[in-house]
Order: structure tokens, then sequence, then C-alpha cells
């Protein structure tokens, strides 16, 4: 938030929506490029290694435009190495790697769990955010909803499709550790563009050994739609994004961005239909709604809104029967 703007500015107006929508399909066209990828047999690690370098590389003069002190203390790259891991390569590995045995906008869905993930590690590791009879209720609401999406035939053995699925709950799991480990940055007052190129970078370092393992040059000669699926993953669905997203946290505060949550599965599961022709299993959209409705309640905002009309609506209905008692005359 800038210095100049109060708490009761930070509201969503048009722009801010459009930021809010642009945003979700950003991130959600990241699982249409992971699985366009994947159809052309390109590596995880050397998918993340070209997500994130190229990313980092654009990021880069923005920082410098916007005269961004980059940090140059050992102590801060090695949070920034740890934040990349946890953030970046573990997670994106692993939604690349379920994207194989399943569709793309199932896996932008599962990966929607990442907040309930983040509120059960926040109420174990953490002494200041604990849960609320409400989070309980959407936690419980949106793991119920996970149950649906993976069915009842994980019980009779696992198999590549219930291997997926976990490894796409795995990455939720994962960025639930990112967002409380990102929480150090904010406390060390680090700019938050900073805190971005910093974990892109390390992500990159971290990646390229690891790529280096699956021969990444033997896969550069792809099709053309797999180049600008890898271009899309790097500039518009990364270095893009997080640009945006800290622009609407900026403009109209970091619950309202956390909004994104939301649209994301839907941009995704919009752009796996058109692309692709991915179709939605009835017992998919049932679980997908669990989860909406869990999201929800662990929100809280709209409960929020519902009591304080509720209590303004009693408020006045009481002021309404004393100013009609006072009137009365005696008899």
């Amino acid at each position: 938030m800038s210095r100049g703007q109060t708490k009761t500015s930070l509201k969503m107006g048009l722009p801010e929506w459009i930021m809010l929508v642009v945003l979700s399909v950003a991130w959600g066209g990241a699982f249409l490029f992971y699985k366009l990828l994947d159809e052309a047999n390109v590596p995880p690690f050397t998918i993340v290694l070209g997500r994130v370098g190229v990313a980092a590389l654009a990021l880069l003069p923005v920082l410098l435009v916007m005269r961004r002190a980059i940090p140059r203390s050992p102590s801060m790259w090695a949070q920034f190495l740890v934040l990349g891991a946890v953030n970046n390569v573990l997670p994106f590995s692993l939604i690349i790697v379920g994207e194989k045995q399943i569709d793309s906008g199932l896996a932008s869905i599962f990966n929607a769990t990442t907040p309930v993930f983040t509120a059960l590690l926040a109420h174990l590791l953490s002494r200041d955010e604990k849960l609320s009879p409400n989070k309980v209720a959407g936690i419980v609401v949106a793991l119920a909803g996970v149950v649906l999406l993976i069915g009842p035939n994980v019980i009779h053995g696992v198999n590549l499709t219930s291997i997926a699925q976990l490894a796409c709950i795995g990455a939720a799991v994962t960025y639930g550790f990112g967002a409380l480990y990102a929480r150090r940055f904010r406390a060390q007052g680090i700019d938050p563009f900073v805190v971005s190129f910093g974990q892109l970078a390390a992500s990159a370092l971290i990646a390229l050994p690891l790529a280096l393992f699956e021969h990444p040059l033997a896969h550069l000669a792809l099709p053309t739609a797999a180049w600008w699926a890898w271009i899309g993953l790097a500039i518009p669905s990364t270095a893009f994004a997080f640009v945006l997203y800290f622009r609407l946290i900026d403009v109209a505060g970091a619950t309202n961005a956390a909004s994104v949550t939301f649209l994301v599965p839907v941009s995704a599961v919009l752009l796996g239909t058109l692309v692709l022709g991915e179709r939605l299993a009835p017992g998919t959209a049932a679980g997908m709604a669990c989860i909406f409705a869990g999201l929800v309640a662990l929100d809280g905002r709209i409960f929020a809104r519902f009591r304080d009309a509720f209590g303004a609506s009693k408020k006045t209905a009481i002021d309404v029967e004393r100013c009609t008692a006072s009137k009365t005359p005696a008899t």
C-alpha cells in the first residue's frame, strides 16, 4: 500500500476487477501451458528451468527501472533458495508430473486447495494464525471436495491417476509451506518485487543442475505451439503475473487480491475446455463446488458481510421499535 493511501481506499472498482480477472487468466493459463509442454514430451525440470529462468530475466529490467536494490547478502540469498525450492521448483514439478495423467482443469482445482493447507500449516506451525470455527468448517468442506475429486477408486489400489492427483495435492501443501516461509521477508521489510525476482533467480539456480540430468538440449526441437507455451508460461503466467499481483495488492489490498484463488480454477477449466477439449465429470464438478464452498468459509468475508448486514438490520428494527414505543401515548 502506498503511503498516501488509507485503508478505506482499498476497494474493488472496475479497474481492479479487470486486473483480478486478467491475473486469474494468466495464472490459469499456466496449467494449459504445462499440458501443452507435457504433450511435447518436455521433461519436468526443463520446463521449470525455462519458466523461472526466463521470468527472472524478464523481471530484472523491471527492478532496475523501479530502482529496487537487489540484495547481496549470502544469508538473504540462502533464504531465496529455500523459498524458490518450496514455492516454485517443487510445486511446479509436482503439477507438471500430475498433468501427465490428469486434465489441466482438474490439476488447477486441486491447486485451489492451497489456502486450505496454508491455514492448517499456519495453525500447526505459527502462534498468531490459529483456526477459528468457520475456518475449521471451511477446511472440512474443502477436504470433502478433495475426496470427491479423487473418488473411491483410490481405495482399490494405487494407479497412475491417483499418483497424479496426489502429486497435485502435494503441490498445494508445498505452496502452503512457501506462503508461511515468505512471511519472514515481509517481517524484514524486503520489497515484494525483490522477493519475486530473488525466488525466481534462486529457483533457476536449483532447477539448472536438475534439468541437466534430463539432457535439455535434446528437447529443443519442439513444435511451434510448444515454444509459444513455454514463452507464455514464463512471461504472462509468471513475470507479468507477479507484477500484476503486487500492483493489485497495492491498489486493492492483499485480502482482495487473494480472491484470485477463486477465479484461477475457473480460468484454467475454461481454457482446458476451449483449447484442449477437456470435459469435467459430474463428480469433478461436485468436488469443485465443495472446495469453493470451503474456500468461501475459510475466507470469511461473505459471512462477515451477512453478519454485519443482519446486525445492522436488527439494530434498525430495534431503533424503530423504540421510536414507536416512545411516541405511543400512555393509557
